[in-house]
């Protein structure tokens, strides 16, 4: 492995990088959420590793309190952008619909 060149990259890369204020209310549960998720994936991921994808009740009961950390900080995120979880809910199924009326279910991309 060539250590210059990962110093040059380190190097290089901060003349990129600018300091962004992130003193908002926002951000705190932004991270959270991200943890949180993160956290979801991480036990899903053990499950298939560790126990062939078979989900016990202890299982579930984990993912149940990460579950409900996600929706916690979700929760606050909506609050902060002054919207209802009834209208994120209502506006992701008629997205939803709207996909699979048009056949675009499957595939990548907000506008498809």
């Amino acid at each position: 492995m060539d250590l210059e060149t990962f110093r040059a990259y380190q190097r290089e890369s901060r003349k990129t990088w600018g300091e962004i204020d992130v003193n908002h209310p926002i951000v705190y549960p932004t991270l959270g959420l991200a943890n949180e998720a993160g956290e979801v994936a991480g036990k899903i991921k053990k499950i298939f590793r560790d126990k062939g994808g078979v989900i016990g009740a202890a299982d579930r009961e984990a993912l149940k309190y990460e579950l409900g950390d996600v929706l916690w900080y979700l929760t606050q995120i909506c609050t902060e952008l002054d919207l209802t979880l009834e209208e994120v809910a209502a506006a992701n199924i008629e997205k939803l619909f709207s996909r699979l009326e048009r056949g675009q279910i499957g595939g990548e991309g907000d506008t498809r």
